[in-house]
């Protein structure tokens, strides 16, 4: 029996405890939740199909990826992402699957979001 000091622990029994705490605890584990949005930009009319990758636990959004492309910074409000990649701050709302997105005011994008 392990009496919980690393130097009192063979590595069988540290592999179990570990094994046990990931049994145990699978909302600690990062799940991913892909989308696939079919956005309309605006003035060219030209549709492009933009693949969102949201990495999450059981309480927070730990990554974001638009395109494959990580997104270092955004903002979570309930269902809401907001971030910005390239000069195009993008809105994505998972709960309706709605996506809206605008270049700086010289071009915007309005479309759809499906999950797969």
């Amino acid at each position: 029996m392990c009496t919980g000091r690393a130097s009192a622990c063979s590595r069988a029994e540290r592999l179990g405890l570990l094994l046990g705490l990931l049994l145990t605890a699978p909302s600690l584990l990062a799940a991913t939740a892909r989308y696939r949005c079919e956005a309309v930009y605006l003035p060219a009319r030209s549709t492009w199909v933009r693949n969102v990758e949201i990495e999450h636990d059981a309480r927070r959004v730990v990554a974001l990826r638009i395109d494959g492309v990580p997104v270092h910074s955004f903002a979570v409000d309930g269902t809401v992402l907001r971030t910005a990649l390239d000069n195009e701050r993008i809105l994505l709302d998972t709960a309706s699957g709605r996506w809206q997105s605008d270049f700086r005011g010289l071009a915007q994008a309005q479309g759809r979001c499906d999950r797969e």
